[in-house]
């Protein structure tokens, strides 16, 4: 850490701030000054920098900051005061808000690019998106027209005495806010996710629960069962040209043996061996030899093993560098397969109504 200093005017605090990043600060007098810090620090919560800039004499005031490391983009309730800070100066777009608040936030090019689960969406973008949703409907933040907002009156007087941060609890105190809302929702707050990071989260849960009760099932299984089911999954994958007419479990057994074989056109020009072997233990490289071996015998040029278990990083090697076409499955990816792939798996209420979210069409209110 540096400790060379430089004076800086308190009117030019904001924008040093602003372009340096959070700041961890320590008072040594006026307590003007040291509001103002504690305040743009929100109680010490976010520190994130890239760097270790040298630190800064405010009149009264020493501000050093630690080196950043990489960390996640911030929850939306962190993003709030940020979003309503990079408004404060007159009205603005949404990409400008972003531009303002990840420089504040001291946001690097790889955290900008993170995605939500989904991949559908950018985690910063729908964080900040978030963020203006709720200061929108507590009516601390303005819609201008399509794309651009502006701080309301609520919103400065906000600025002029700011909290420590401003976040679903602090936005359920004007009524507006409560107004547009039915009953108050506990939902959202709960480790600051929003709504979609919530669905998503438990519906990551929920399927990492069901890979879970699919391997336990299949490892319990018999082993003419595992090998049925891979041909089942196979085909669901579109092997075959997905019709379950060229797909066969072949009964045959020893080590190296084919357990299941599907044609890949009408006339089995093309064939795919498969081998679906129950373990506890990794498979190692003396089981990738024995079914290359079996993949000569049949003059086959393509294969699957699956196991419930794993792979020695010598049998991954192994089949890397096989003349062979050989695919590797183990246990965790075998269950997210046949979840992803509808095999052994249903819908556990038909009758009820899938989550679809919706958002506003704003081209639809944009033709007034």
């Amino acid at each position: 850490m540096s400790w060379a200093t430089r004076r800086i005017d308190e009117a030019n605090l904001w924008s040093e701030i602003r372009r340096t990043g959070p700041l961890m600060a320590v008072a040594t007098g006026g307590e003007m000054a040291r509001e103002l810090v504690s305040d743009r620090m929100g109680g010490g919560s976010n520190i994130r920098l890239r760097r270790t800039p040298e630190p800064i004499l405010i009149g009264w005031i020493v501000c050093s900051v630690p080196e950043r490391s990489s960390m996640a983009v911030p929850d939306f309730q962190s993003l709030m005061l940020p979003v309503l800070r990079a408004l404060e100066d007159g009205e603005d777009t949404v990409q400008k808000v972003r531009d303002r608040v990840a420089s504040a936030e001291g946001l690097t090019d790889e955290d900008l690019a993170e995605m939500l689960p989904s991949g559908r969406q950018r985690t910063f973008q729908n964080c900040v998106g978030w963020a203006l949703a709720y200061l929108l409907r507590a009516t601390l933040v303005e819609r201008v027209r399509r794309g651009v907002y502006r701080v309301s009156d609520d919103g400065k007087r906000v600025l002029a005495n700011p909290p420590d941060r401003v976040d679903i609890k602090y936005v359920r105190r004007f009524p507006a806010f409560v107004k547009g809302k039915k009953k108050p929702s506990k939902a959202p707050d709960e480790g600051g996710k929003t709504p979609e990071e919530a669905l998503e989260a438990a519906d990551r849960e929920l399927t990492e629960a069901l890979e879970a009760d699919i391997l336990d099932r299949l490892r319990k299984a018999e082993p003419k069962f595992l090998e049925q089911a891979v041909v089942a999954l196979l085909i669901a994958m579109g092997y075959g040209g997905g019709d379950a007419a060229r797909g066969r479990v072949t009964g045959k057994s020893g080590d190296g043996g084919i357990d299941g074989v599907i044609s890949e056109d009408r006339l089995g020009l093309d064939e795919v061996y498969i081998q679906a072997k129950k373990y506890e233990n990794p498979v190692g490289v003396g089981h990738l030899r024995n079914f290359v071996g079996a993949l000569v015998g049949e003059s086959a040029q393509k294969g699957v093993f699956v196991t419930t278990a794993d792979f020695t990083t010598g049998a991954r090697d192994f089949s890397a560098k096989s003349t062979k076409r050989i695919v590797l499955v183990n246990g965790e990816e075998l269950a997210r397969l046949m979840v992803r792939h509808d095999v052994g798996v249903r819908v556990r209420d038909p009758h009820r109504r899938p989550i679809l979210t919706k958002a506003i069409d704003e081209d639809f209110f944009d033709q007034g």
